[in-house]
């Protein structure tokens, strides 16, 4: 998880450095989409299994809630 956000950064950091911004907005695009719902759906079943611990939710709106 944390190597796909890094890859991410590194690509991202590339492609503004090239002022390309179509194939950056994609990127953050597709790495933010999938991070947000996986995010969501981490909190729900934090909610059904336990009760609602701050630090989790703070992890999942950090976007680190896999780890």
């Amino acid at each position: 998880f944390c190597g796909e956000g890094a890859a991410a950064a590194v690509l991202c950091v590339s492609y503004s450095h090239s002022d390309d911004r179509f194939w950056l907005a994609l990127t953050v695009c597709f790495v933010l989409c999938p991070s947000v719902l996986v995010q969501l759906t981490l909190i729900f079943v934090h909610r059904d299994l336990s009760r609602d611990r701050p630090l989790v939710l703070l992890m999942h709106l950090l976007q680190l809630g896999p780890i």
